[in-house]
């Protein structure tokens, strides 16, 4: 497989200067020997005046005889080459490409949306203009199948797979460095170099959405609950343990019981509670 080829060119200066004298003798010749003398002149300056073409930063021209791939530009400046020379310009400059929201499934099935944000640049304007038929649509189809594969690989999250170490959703360096792999293996072909592939959007599908944040909300609401329950576990314990290390209160089963039972309501208790008074005896 052919890959690029760096050549050097004339300077567009020096032919410049070439190129004003023979206008000037052109017309000389022209005052002389008469209109004969501009069917030789002016085809020579048309080919003179088309070898010329600028290279600015960043950027480069393939360079192409009659089908014929000769080499690469990419020093900047004004330049001149063959005439019949084909000059196609291909940027060097570091692009950006926001794919659109796709909806794909994850790795157990769930339909989310996501898409990607990729920095590139072309790297061998060789592949880039002849081992692919047009290099932006090529990034850009490219990178769609390669998100497509990746939410496939990985489940959202684990609520569905608690095994799952590694999801879409919480392992973003390990997915990222992923993504830029996958989109590196694909690009290569057309010459591109992948600077950066990250996840820009990530969330369930509309037609979703709202039953997995009832979902994520009762993981949360079940969670606090039990940090809760046991905290309200650990201060009754410390509560009974105090009451009879001191001598205070002396509890038989019944009454401890009870106690924990109060205590227990109104520690897990989500609402304010509102405390009776008990004005006579503790047996009362």
């Amino acid at each position: 497989m052919r890959s690029e080829n760096l050549i050097k060119v004339t300077n567009g200066y020096t032919m410049l200067f070439v190129s004003v004298l023979f206008i000037g003798m052109s017309i000389t010749f022209f005052l002389m020997l008469g209109a004969l003398s501009l069917l030789v002149g002016v085809p020579i300056i048309f080919l003179l005046l088309k070898g010329f073409f600028i290279v600015n930063p960043n950027g480069s021209k393939v360079l192409v005889l009659f089908g014929a791939y000769k080499g690469t530009v990419k020093d900047n400046g004004f330049f001149w080459a063959n005439p019949f020379y084909s000059k196609r310009s291909i940027s060097l400059r570091a692009r950006n490409f926001d794919s659109d929201r796709v909806k794909v499934n994850d790795q157990i099935g769930n339909p989310i949306m996501i898409n990607v944000i990729l920095v590139w640049q072309v790297q061998d304007t060789y592949k880039s203009a002849f081992d692919v038929d047009n290099y932006e649509e090529f990034v850009r189809v490219q990178t769609d199948a390669a998100v497509r594969k990746l939410a496939g690989s990985y489940p959202y999250d684990n609520f569905d797979d608690a095994q799952a170490e590694l999801t879409l959703r919480s392992g973003m360096d390990e997915v990222n460095e992923a993504l830029e792999n996958e989109i590196t293996e694909r690009l290569v072909i057309a010459g591109i170099k992948v600077m950066e592939a990250r996840i820009g959007y990530l969330a369930y599908a509309p037609e979703i959405a709202s039953a997995m944040l009832k979902r994520q909300q009762a993981v949360a609401i079940v969670a606090a609950r039990k940090k809760i329950v046991e905290g309200a576990v650990g201060m009754v314990e410390d509560a009974l343990f105090k009451l009879s290390e001191d001598e205070i209160v002396n509890f038989d089963e019944d009454k401890k019981a009870s106690m924990v039972s109060n205590l227990m309501v109104v520690l897990c208790g989500d609402k304010e509670v509102i405390p009776v008074v008990n004005t006579g005896t503790l047996n009362a």
